[in-house]
């Protein structure tokens, strides 16, 4: 008896050692309590291992009785540890809660500003796209001098030049004209009417920490012009640590441009100064003998100074200011050795001067008041041989809201005034093409947290223009997220444009012969756009390789768009014939990383079209079909390398032909040490040139009429430099 009760005994001890136990648990996320599909889930004690499904369920089986060891992993999370006695006590799924890396794990979160919400770019209902960080200071290798290339290589996004001598450019979302899209500073729209001229090229990307894209509609906060979308370029703001850098880059097309900046904060006191000086040389690889980049000399300034009155009070003054000399033309004449009796050339001299104060008081925890004002000054001066076209834009923007922010629930409350007064220099018979805008407009904004996958943002805005009457905007949009693979976006709302001669056409033609508006004839535009996306994100390999994909359908529509034809007497002037100007299409964008790789893949379908009672037409200077690619080899702190290539479909041009498609591709590498790096770009090593496949321009040397530029003209450039860090 006592024999077999030391039997059963030991077959029972046996028999509990071996036993297989079944694990089950829902991974959510800490902060929205959304499931996270894909996490992986480990017994690392026991060598079994899984993902969750697209609930964040898991369920493991076959754990041997005992103390086991799990850890839970994703993407962006802090890995868990946490031991457990199996069999369990309890019959219940297990709930695990995974927190967001902190900041020091180098994840930050990225507040949009262009919202006025508190939320992260996660969390927002509307659509936005955010460059900042790594891919900001990429691209400021690139181009250290201005934000063209910044913005011409987002998917969606295109950079028209409209001078083949001096280099101006304006940018296009969606295939829309610039003057559809509003370019705003850290939320006051400094960019606008005559002042938009030369803008691309006169703003740098070193005192920039984020650029915020909005594309369609985003007409509730900030008023007229914002149809095809908005840009706003945040500037950097004073840290408790010091910022002190330096940037000095060099080309091969002899440019050079020297910038530094400064930021700290103080006890109550905090500062940021940015100051620069930009030079281009007369270029013609073509050897056609017309420049390709123009001869310039910028000198841009820019100080603020924050002042904390207490925790609820904080006081912001800032000044920019920039003038340049840009000359292009005959390539002897601009460098001071002309060949010809009568040389074409276009000078362009601007002055550009900008104010902006912001008070904000925190009434609450939860509530703000901000009130803000800007004043505005740009001087510019167009020359060209027999012809000169100058004049003065003083533009006033003010503004107070009323924000309240909760867990729920954001508000946004405002009314805002605007005023735009552009006064013409009078040259012989000229007809002058001054004016004097005044808008005032109000504002509502909400988003609401609807439930742990639902929210939505919706807002109405209000405009009297002094000239063009009422406007009604609405907008709304939505997210849904459908699990912690899949989300989507649907936006809608409406806009208007009110007309001024400062269009993408006349800026051609240098405001030749282009008569005056006449506001009794012209109305302003109207247009509805909306826009749906689908987010998909996951990983691969225990999180070695991680995938992102966005995929968004575009549709805008502007009813009695503003053109600008040309009459019998050989004047232009702006008409409105009945129909409308709509794009439609779709972006998408791919991301995948794997370890320290980052391959980038972007498409875009742009279909514009110009539609009257009579025809139908395709829009001109718009790629139809548009690639961009990007691999980016980065060590942190330590090596950053990349290749780039961009293929442009045909285009329409305004002279009834179309353009070829073209590729172009670009190489960078930068080398970091702690205090400083050294950069250098190969930019369309490709060498691709309009003039290699195409003219630009007709008639003589001395009296050339130019073709649409639709393809770089400045060839391959190569540049380089280095980054202090101190």
């Amino acid at each position: 008896m006592k024999k077999l009760f030391v039997f059963v005994a030991m077959l029972w001890i046996t028999s509990a050692a071996f036993a297989q136990n079944t694990y089950k648990a829902v991974i959510r996320d800490a902060q929205t309590n959304q499931p996270l599909a894909g996490a992986t889930v480990k017994v690392t004690t026991a060598n079994l291992a899984t993902k969750s499904d697209d609930s964040g369920a898991v369920s493991i089986i076959n754990i041997p009785s005992g103390s086991q060891t799990i850890q839970y992993s994703f993407v962006g999370y802090q890995t868990k540890l946490e031991t457990l006695s199996f069999p369990l006590n309890q019959d219940t799924v297990l709930v695990v809660i995974l927190e967001a890396e902190h900041e020091d794990e180098h994840l930050d979160e990225v507040i949009i500003t262009a919202t006025r919400s508190s939320r992260t770019i996660d969390n927002i209902p509307t659509r936005v796209e955010v460059i900042a960080g790594e891919e900001l200071d990429e691209k400021g290798n690139m181009k250290p001098g201005d934000i063209r290339m910044l913005l011409a290589e987002s998917t969606g996004i295109q950079t028209q030049q409209t001078s083949a001598t001096s280099g101006n450019s304006a940018i296009r979302i969606q295939g829309l004209d610039g003057k559809y899209t509003q370019i705003i500073r850290d939320g006051f729209p400094l960019y606008s009417g005559f002042s938009g001229g030369l803008g691309l090229l006169q703003i740098a990307p070193l005192d920039l920490q984020q650029v915020e894209v909005i594309k369609g509609s985003s007409s509730t906060l900030y008023g007229g012009g914002a149809i095809a979308g908005l840009v706003n370029l945040v500037s950097k703001k004073p840290t408790d640590e010091r910022q002190l850098n330096f940037l000095l880059n060099g080309t091969s097309a002899l440019g050079f441009d020297g910038s530094g900046f400064y930021a700290q904060k103080f006890d109550k006191v905090g500062m940021t100064v940015y100051a620069a000086y930009n030079k281009g040389s007369a270029y013609d690889p073509s050897d056609i003998g017309l420049t390709a980049t123009p001869k310039f000399d910028r000198f841009t300034l820019n100080p603020k100074v924050y002042v904390y009155f207490n925790e609820a009070t904080r006081l912001s003054a800032g000044l920019n200011a920039t003038t340049e000399k840009r000359i292009g033309g005959d390539i002897n004449f601009v460098k001071g050795k002309p060949s010809v009796a009568n040389p074409y050339f276009e000078k362009n001299t601007t002055g550009r001067y900008s104010s902006q104060l912001e008070l904000v008081h925190n009434l609450g925890e939860n509530e703000r008041m901000t009130i803000r004002n800007s004043v505005s000054y740009y001087d510019r001066s167009i020359s060209l041989p027999a012809y000169q076209f100058s004049g003065v834009q003083v533009s006033t923007y003010s503004e107070a809201n009323y924000s309240r922010n909760t867990e729920r629930a954001d508000w946004v409350f405002g009314v805002n005034l605007l005023t735009d007064n552009f006064t013409e220099d009078k040259y012989e018979n000229n007809e002058l093409r001054s004016y004097n805008h005044s808008t005032i407009g109000g504002f509502v904004q909400n988003t609401w947290t609807m439930s742990n996958s639902l929210s939505m943002e919706s807002g109405v805005r209000g405009d009297y223009h002094n000239d063009y009457g009422f406007f009604f905007l609405p907008r709304v949009s939505g997210l849904w997220k459908i699990n912690g693979r899949f989300s989507t976006r649907l936006g809608a709302g409406m806009g208007y444009k009110a007309p001024t001669v400062f269009t993408e056409d006349a800026e051609r033609i240098q405001f030749r012969n282009v008569l005056p508006l006449n506001v009794t004839e012209t109305k302003a535009e109207h247009s509805f756009g909306a826009n749906y996306d689908v987010n998909y994100q996951t990983t691969f390999f225990d999180g070695n390789v991680g995938l992102s994909i966005n995929h968004m359908f575009f549709y805008t529509r502007i009813n009695d768009p503003l053109l600008l034809t040309e009459l019998s007497s050989g004047n232009l002037a702006y008409q409105q014939p009945k129909g409308n100007l709509n794009t439609k299409g779709m972006e998408t964008n791919a991301k995948i990383t794997f370890r320290d790789f980052k391959l980038f893949i972007g498409y875009t379908l742009a279909d514009v079209n110009q539609r009257s009672e009579e025809n139908s037409s395709t829009y001109p200077l718009v790629s139809k079909h548009r690639l961009n690619n990007g691999l980016m080899y980065e060590v942190e702190d330590k090596w950053k390398i990349g290749a780039e290539a961009y293929y442009y479909g045909r285009q329409k041009l305004n002279d009834g032909a179309t353009g070829k498609s073209y590729w172009t591709a670009g190489l960078m590498a930068e080398k970091i040490w702690e205090r400083f790096s050294i950069f250098i770009n190969f930019e369309n090593f490709t060498d691709t040139r309009q003039t290699k496949f195409d003219t630009i321009y007709t008639g003589s040397i001395t009296s050339p009429v130019f073709r649409d530029i639709y393809a770089p003209v400045d060839g391959f450039v190569v540049n380089g430099g280095v980054k202090i860090r101190l």
